[in-house]
């Protein structure tokens, strides 16, 4: 029988549905759980943290909105991890884990042998937690890292804070998607991040999305796609104060860049990992500039094969 897909999201969980799950993990039948946003008493968490620890067919995690919503629930998480090793992307968009949270949370990270995709937005982070995050983006020649990282929403990061991430980008020899909208990064973040963008070998897909860019920062980006070879495929500047002049250049040189890649016979990416993401604050628009997203449904869901193309990547 093929690991099944189950996803619950905005419910209470009743016991019967907890011991399901459980379960479930037990008999390695479960190869994606969401539990975005359910309700559940803490001794049902505990309860599901025991089963997915010993899971070996589990490979995606969402427990966004607000499920890990305690100090003692972040423990129950990090014990859980610290004996997993098959979930290879953990979303927990909106939990309120601070920099104390993931301090907690930070250690089974750095030594889990299959996390390749991590979302923290809304989060409540601030720049002692971007330090703990440079760790998971090993530099080049070091052990591997993160592929995808999410850090939407967490204002409390200062330029300071961005500023070592940066630094932490250009030097990964992994990571390929950043997602760092609706954080009020402006001008001079940008333009440390168009110095990491044109270092690095591997980003190609970064999400700006209101974050107070202007002009200015459009201008650099375009000097850095322009003149500067990068794995760079898709910018996402939505909601910033940057002319639709601007935007298209940029687009029109991101696209060229692609289809000789294609012409060239190189193989085509498709962003999977942005599927366990919650929706951006504001719709976003339909521009062509802007990268595509397909954020996680509100649905009930029990069915068995789903969620294989999520993770078919990272498995090749």
């Amino acid at each position: 029988m093929l690991p099944s897909s189950i996803q619950i999201s905005g419910e209470p969980l009743s016991g019967a549905e907890v011991r399901d799950i459980c379960r479930g993990l037990r008999d390695n039948a479960v190869r994606l759980l969401s539990l975005r946003g359910c309700r559940l008493c803490d001794r049902d968490f505990g309860r599901i943290c025991r089963a997915l620890a010993g899971a070996t067919s589990l490979a995606q995690l969402n427990l966004n909105l607000g499920v890990v919503s305690s100090p003692s629930r972040i423990k129950q998480l990090a014990e859980a991890l610290r004996t997993n090793r098959s979930i290879q992307s953990l979303f927990l968009h909106g939990s309120p884990l601070t920099d104390a949270g993931l301090a907690l949370l930070n250690p089974a990270l750095a030594l889990h042998p299959a996390l390749v995709a991590l979302d923290l937005g809304d989060c409540m982070l601030g720049d002692e937690a971007i330090n703990l995050i440079c760790g998971l983006l090993p530099p080049d020649g070091a052990k591997s890292g993160l592929k995808e990282l999410t850090l939407s929403a967490n204002p409390g990061i200062t330029p300071k804070g961005w500023s070592r991430l940066a630094i932490a980008v250009a030097h990964s020899s992994q990571v390929r998607v950043l997602n760092l909208d609706y954080n009020p990064l402006g001008d001079h973040v940008a333009g440390m991040l168009a110095v990491a963008v044109a270092s690095s070998r591997t980003l190609e897909v970064l999400d700006l999305e209101s974050t107070g860019l202007t002009n200015q920062s459009a201008q650099t980006l375009l000097d850095m796609v322009e003149n500067y070879p990068t794995a760079l495929r898709s910018l996402v500047l939505a909601e910033n104060s940057i002319s639709p002049e601007l935007q298209q250049q940029i687009c029109d040189l991101l696209s060229e860049g692609e289809e000789e890649e294609e012409v060239a016979g190189g193989p085509g990416h498709t962003q999977e990992g942005e599927r366990g993401r919650e929706p951006a604050p504001h719709p976003r628009g339909s521009s062509s500039w802007m990268c595509p997203s397909d954020p996680s449904s509100q649905m009930v869901l029990m069915t068995s094969g789903l969620g294989d193309s999520l993770l078919a990547e990272t498995e090749m």
